[in-house]
Formats: structure tokens, sequence, C-alpha cells
């Protein structure tokens, strides 16, 4: 705790500069960053509270040897254990991103128009995910199908530790159902693979020469009205270097598509700077794996039987309904102990 007390000295003095405000944005996230570390930091001295408060009951029961003491002693510990339940999570999430908003990417794979579906339904649930916590979600790209569902979409989720959770998803996501599009009710299984990247906050995180990007604009496809397709205020911009491409029509200017897409670019080369430093973990922050069968971290069965099951950690549900709702948090908690215990093996520290 030291080291966050003294973080949050440093950001205080930063903040009480007379020029702090001068930079809005920046300014916004130096005090989101400090509101995050208090809030880790009252966690812990809860805890230590808490355990002083219990340690007090436990002597006075002893000597007291009484049924009210005993119960609130027991209260006491309940409280205990999910305060310090709640304070593992925390630990989990002490990567260097984990802190970020998310940019969640999803994509269609194999299955046609029944994947396309399931892009749709994923995007759902992870929305509602995301309201349930309080955070703001935002459509940056979204391609739609002209006869249903959605092809790709790629959205900003923006709240405390959004990429430190949502990492937990990135991979291939398998849907088993009776499909609504096949006249003879036969079952299907499709596919959906997830990317999650964390925002850039700053320039010093990835440098970009201009003279490296080749900047491309076309009219935007799909659903819009007239002012979407008839000009060419899509954009797609090229990393020459790296051969990354990323577009964006979903904004009705230009300017605003261009700088969606910048915004994309600069995390995904964030992520290939993170590869290149955990070579331990490329598999993790490399190319996505096939997005068809054998590959998928989780499987979601509407048919024969109900059941949602992460292939990483094991964890698994019968309650389709409620995980389709956005009730992922206990898939998310076993993948981050799943993976900080395979981090320790591996002698990782970082995600």
């Amino acid at each position: 705790m030291d080291a966050k007390e003294s973080e949050i000295a440093n950001l205080e003095a930063i903040m009480a500069a007379p020029d702090f405000w001068s930079d809005p944005e920046r300014a916004q996230k130096t005090a989101q960053r400090a509101a995050e570390l208090r809030d880790k930091v009252e966690a812990f001295r809860r805890v230590e509270r808490i355990c002083e408060d219990a340690a007090v009951l436990l002597e006075l029961g002893r000597e007291a040897d009484d049924a009210e003491t005993a119960a609130e002693l027991e209260k006491e510990l309940q409280e205990l254990d999910r305060s310090v339940t709640a304070l593992e999570l925390e630990v989990l999430l002490s990567g260097p991103y984990d802190h970020r908003n998310a940019i969640l990417s999803l994509h269609a794979g194999a299955g046609g128009l029944e994947a396309q579906d399931w892009v749709e339904m994923l995007l759902r649930m992870y929305t509602r995910w995301a309201e349930a916590h309080n955070y703001r979600v935002e459509i940056l790209d979204i391609l739609r199908d002209d006869e249903a569902g959605i092809k790709s979409v790629t959205l900003q989720v923006t709240g405390p530790n959004a990429y430190g959770y949502l990492r937990a998803e990135k991979g291939v996501h398998r849907l088993v159902r009776i499909s609504p599009f096949d006249a003879s009710g036969r079952r299907h299984t499709s596919f959906a693979s997830v990317d999650v990247l964390p925002e850039v906050e700053e320039d010093t995180d990835v440098k970009i020469d201009p003279e490296d990007l080749r900047i491309d604009t076309f009219r935007s496809g799909g659903a819009g009205g007239q002012h979407v397709n008839k000009t060419e205020s899509a954009v797609r911009i090229t990393h020459l270097p790296t051969g990354i491409v990323v577009t964006c029509q979903n904004e009705r200017s230009q300017m605003a598509n261009r700088q969606t897409a910048m915004r994309l670019l600069q995390a995904k080369l964030l992520a290939l700077e993170i590869k290149k430093r955990e070579e331990e973990l490329a598999a993790l922050r490399g190319e996505q794996p096939e997005i068809a069968w054998g590959s998928q971290i989780r499987s979601y069965v509407f048919h024969p039987y109900s059941m949602v099951k992460d292939h990483r950690t094991g964890y698994e549900t019968g309650n389709v309904s409620a995980v389709m709702d956005g009730e992922i948090d206990e898939f998310i908690k076993a993948y981050l102990v799943w993976d900080a215990r395979r981090r320790i093996k591996a002698g990782v520290k970082e995600p």
C-alpha cells in the first residue's frame, strides 16, 4: 500500500498545480487514476479495520461466552470474507494496463448467418454486463449484414479496470443451438472471435510516424441513410511497417472516422508492443487462431442441454439465459485466478 499511497501523493501534487486543468482530457484521466488508487487503498484499510474489530469481538466472546457476541462475530467474519474476496480481485487486476478502458472487437466466424446472429447476441451480452457495472459503451465501428446479424463490431468500454476484466474474454466463443435460420429445425454450431485491447491513454504509449501511414477513404456500406452512402466518409488506415489495417465507417464525418481509426490503430500497436515484451505468452497477444472447431475458449450450448463452459478454467453453469443477459462475472473471476496461477508458474509478472 505504501507504493500506491506514494503515487496518490504525487498525483495530488500534480492536481494542485495552477495549470492542471489547461489540458482537460489529461486532467480528467489523472483525476480518475487518483480516484481509482484511493478506492484501492481504502479497500485495503477497510479489511484491516474489519480484522481489528473481529479480533476484539473474538476476545470479548471468549470472556463473555454469550450468543449475542458470537452472532456479531459471525456477521463480522462474513463481511471480512466478502471484503477479502473483493481485495483479491483487485490484486489480480494489477497489470500495467488492467486499469484502462477496453476496446472490444467481435467478428463472425464459421457459420454464416448463424455466426452473424451469434455476434449480435454477444454484443448484447457484453453491453448488458457493462451496464451492470456502470461502464459506458460506445460503438466505434459496426458492419451489419444486409440479411441478418452483424459481421463485425468494435466498441469501447469505459470504466475502472474495464480492460483488466474483459481480457478474460479474448478468444473464440462457440455456440450450439437449434438455428432459427434453419427451416428443418436442425442443430447448428457457429463461432465468433473476441479480441480485447487496452485503450491508449497517452501519446507516450505509442509513437506513430505519419510517414508510416496510408490513409484511404471510401463510401460506407450498409444502413445509414443518404449521407453515409453518398459521401466518402469511411476511413481505412494502413500502418505500413506492420501491415496492420483498421477501418471506421460508423461516424457521419470523415474526420470523426479518422480519429476513431487512429485510436484503434494505436491500441493495436500497443498490443503488438505487449507481445514483443512477453514472448512467454505470445499466443495470448498474437494473431487470433482460426475461428472454427477446436480453438474455442468457451462453449455456449442451448441444445440438447443448457450449459456454458469455459475450457481454460473448467468453470461452467447451466443458467444460459443469465449468462446471455450479461452475468459473466464468475467466468471472469475464474479466468483471472487461473491466469495469475499460470503466470506465477511461468515466472511472468505482467499480463
